[in-house]
């Protein structure tokens, strides 16, 4: 399929290639118009508060009430997929492709390194922003970086580590660009686009020189913006229809203190010379100055982005998201309330027909109206079929949601008659299917990439000791270990394992309660290992952190209560048996 290679011409000087790229990113962005008007009007209907601001402000109607009924499904959606993807800590896993790589210590080191760094690194808030994209977009972006970030103590003024180590960062889908009609996302040539101040670039020259920023490309930058204070308005007027994205003349832009950079990666062809050029990274300043122009050091010979969409079109790489075929639903709804709203103001208030010359009158209880010989006040009644809509508007509620493939317990289909706990649970499953495809789908084609796209940043980038901390499984204690390059070079990958072990786990305790609740359980009971039934119950219900599961806990429990009873007993006995005092008996 066409679309692998960005074919462009005369890329001779680096001046050229910066033009010519900037110009194939414009024209890709301009093509994507549509869907990016279409983004557009479900936002607005998301974080609507009335009608006024969305596609049903031109309806002839007084009320502008909105049911907020997407809001509601993104909400339901976003917060079901992140207890799916993360029902416990132990959600990562590593899978080795060699003798070495399965080893108990190899892969220990790892695991713990890798959930270390995205603890540290707020993978959880990383993937909720991506779920919210997954929702609103149907497409999500992401990119693995490595992150050097130091401060300063106060009182020695000496470099204190934040954080050092791979991180995942989020890609708003308005500021990426690819090719749709290439084989894969990973195939397609694509732009990101960023907006940096002129003292974060100088940053990152400055503390990133892995990133290989030519300084050269930085001081044209500052010059040019240095050259537009001395420029006469009708000078900056002639620019006027060159339009930045996110700004509108180059006067507002220059002034703006910002840098546009355009990041190109992928192969490309100069038709004009027939040069190849595979796998590059070109920054682009300005839409004019090149930054660099280097080969794609990672070890996996591709870019560091991961793409996944929630439903797949045709010959189309750009997906849908679950919300994009009920707008249209939304407007219905809001429609449809609105209209009785109104239907109902026109019973309180209904409009009256005035024949003859009327007197002046306030309309309200007990008025006295003057009326002519020939004259006459009579009110229009609304029309009844208006205030006929309650049911309409709960089928288009229901409807949304399961359009949706919100995980609903009611959305099975039941036929008549009564069900046992298998059929119940069977039609729950089906319910529930579409959810669980479409979870498994972001962790298998977005967040497993993205993890082992993070890892290899860290085989590449690591040059210290890390120190991370573990749970030791046979103590039942948090230690510290030394990890090392070493440690985390291996063959195989890392597998996240929340929604997969989410939709096993619900399936397996179904299961297990079925069988043990009917007369098969009494059957095969002589033959159940208690002591693995109850490791497995710990271990898929995610109770290891309680650790109130343990090998004859109620058995030891029970025997040190029975002691301390006997013990209670013993000191009871022994005080009933001493002699009372005389003069307590006198007393008495």
């Amino acid at each position: 399929m066409a679309g692998k290679v960005a074919q462009i011409a005369n890329i001779a000087t680096p001046d050229g290639i910066a033009r010519q790229l900037s110009s194939l990113f414009n024209n890709w962005w301009m093509q994507r118009s549509t869907k990016e008007a279409e983004w557009k009007e479900l936002r607005a209907y998301l974080f609507a508060t009335d009608t006024s601001k969305t596609t049903n402000s031109s309806l002839p109607w007084k009320n502008r009430t909105t049911i907020p009924k997407l809001t509601q499904i993104r909400d339901n959606l976003h917060a079901n997929y992140m207890d799916a993807l993360f029902p416990n800590d132990d959600w990562l896993k590593w899978e080795g492709f060699s003798q070495d790589a399965v080893v108990a210590k190899k892969r220990q080191a790892i695991e713990a390194y890798m959930k270390n760094k995205l603890r540290e690194s707020n993978f959880r808030e990383f993937i909720s922003k991506s779920l919210y994209d997954y929702i609103d977009y149907g497409n999500v972006f992401g990119e693995a970086v490595w992150v050097t970030e130091y401060t300063k103590d106060a009182a020695t003024g000496d470099p204190v580590v934040l954080y050092v180590g791979p991180k995942a960062l989020r890609i708003s889908p308005h500021d990426h660009i690819f090719n749709p009609l290439a084989a894969s996302y990973s195939d397609s040539p694509k732009f990101t686009r960023y907006m940096k101040s002129i003292g974060e670039l100088k940053k990152e020259i400055v503390t990133r020189p892995d990133l290989a920023f030519e300084p050269a490309a930085f001081t044209k930058i500052t010059e040019l913006r240095k050259q537009m204070t001395d420029f006469r308005m009708e000078d900056i007027a002639k620019a006027e229809g060159y339009m930045i994205d996110g700004f509108g003349s180059m006067k507002e832009y220059y002034q703006s203190g910002l840098v546009e950079i355009i990041e190109f990666e992928g192969d490309l062809y100069d038709s004009d010379t027939g040069e190849l050029r595979e796998n590059r990274i070109i920054t682009i300043a300005d839409r004019k100055y090149v930054l660099r122009d280097i080969e794609n050091p990672s070890w996996f010979g591709q870019d560091s982005k991961c793409n996944v969409v929630w439903r797949e079109r045709p010959d189309n790489l750009y997906g849908m998201g679950p919300l994009d075929n009920l707008v249209g639903m939304q407007y219905r709804l809001d429609h449809l309330e609105n209209n009785k709203a109104d239907a109902l103001d026109q019973t309180i208030l209904p409009p009256k027909v005035i024949k003859g010359d009327v007197e002046p009158f306030e309309w309200g209880p007990g008025v006295n109206i003057h009326v002519p010989e020939d004259g006459d006040v009579t009110i229009l009644p609304p029309n009844q079929a208006a205030f006929m809509v309650n049911n309409e508007i709960g089928y288009l509620l229901q409807l949304m949601e399961e359009m949706a493939g919100a995980p609903k317990e009611a959305m099975g289909i039941r036929s008549p008659g009564e069900k046992t706990a298998f059929e119940v649970q069977q039609l729950q499953n089906a319910a529930g299917r579409i959810f669980q495809n479409k979870v498994n789908k972001f962790e298998v084609e977005f967040m497993e990439p993205l993890i082992n796209k993070m890892l290899e940043l860290a085989k590449r980038h690591m040059d210290v000791v890390d120190v991370v901390r573990v749970m030791d499984d046979d103590l039942g204690v948090t230690d510290f270990i030394s990890i090392t390059k070493e440690d985390i070079t291996s063959k195989g990958k890392l597998r996240p394992m929340g929604a997969r072990h989410y939709a096993a786990r619900a399936q397996l305790m179904q299961n297990l309660s079925g069988i043990f609740q009917g007369p098969l359980g009494q059957i095969i009971a002589p033959h159940v290992s208690a002591k693995k039934l109850a490791k497995l119950v710990d271990e898929y219900m995610g109770f290891q952190q309680f650790s109130f599961i343990k090998d004859h806990a109620a058995i030891f429990e029970g025997k040190e209560t029975q002691a301390l009873m006997n013990q209670a007993s013993s000191s009871l006995e022994g005080e009933a048996a001493q002699p009372i005092e005389e003069n307590m008996v006198g007393n008495a």
